[in-house]
C-alpha cells in the first residue's frame, strides 16, 4: 500500500495561520452580507407595511380606527433601519474587508436605535390589546384583511 502523500506534506505554522485568518475572514464576509440582506429585507418589509396596511388604514378615516395606536411609531423605526442599512453599506462597499468596522458603526446607531425601539416596544401591549378588539367587529375586521392581503 503506498503512503498517502498528501497527509504526509507538512505545513508551516505560518500557512496554517494564514489558512486559518482566510476561513475566519470567509465566514466574516458571509456574516456581514448576510446581516446587511436582513437589514434590507426588514426595511422593505416595513416599507410594505407602511404603504400597503398604515396609509390605507389612515386614510380610511375611521374615528373606531386608531392607526397610531396599532402601529405606534413605525415610520421612525423605518426610517432608523434604512439609516442603519446605509451605514453598513458605506461600511462595507469598496472596503478591504479587513478594514471593515461594523462596531463603530453599531456604537453610532445605539443611541436612536435605542430611542425609536422603546417608543414601540412600549406601546405593544397596548397595540395587541386594540388588534384583538378590532378583529371582534367585523366591518373592521374586513378592512384590515382586505388591507393585508395587499402584502400578500
Amino acid at each position: 500500500m503506498a503512503p498517502n502523500v498528501a497527509a504526509s506534506v507538512p505545513t508551516s505554522p505560518t500557512q496554517d495561520t494564514e489558512e486559518l485568518r482566510l476561513r475566519k475572514m470567509t465566514k466574516r464576509a458571509k456574516i456581514i452580507s448576510e446581516l446587511i440582506q436582513t437589514e434590507k429585507d426588514f426595511l422593505n418589509d416595513l416599507e410594505l407595511c407602511i404603504q400597503e396596511v398604515v396609509q390605507p388604514l389612515r386614510n380610511h378615516q375611521s374615528e373606531r380606527f386608531d392607526v397610531d395606536i396599532l402601529f405606534s411609531n413605525i415610520e421612525s423605526v423605518r426610517q432608523i433601519s434604512a439609516k442603519l442599512v446605509s451605514l453598513l453599506e458605506e461600511a462595507t462597499t469598496d472596503i478591504d474587508p479587513d478594514n471593515q468596522v461594523l462596531g463603530e458603526l453599531f456604537l453610532e446607531i445605539k443611541c436612536p436605535l435605542e430611542d425609536v425601539y422603546k417608543i414601540y416596544c412600549y406601546h405593544h401591549d397596548e397595540a395587541q390589546t386594540v388588534l384583538e378588539s378590532y378583529e371582534k367587529d367585523p366591518d373592521l375586521k374586513l378592512y384590515m384583511k382586505q388591507c393585508t392581503q395587499a402584502l400578500k
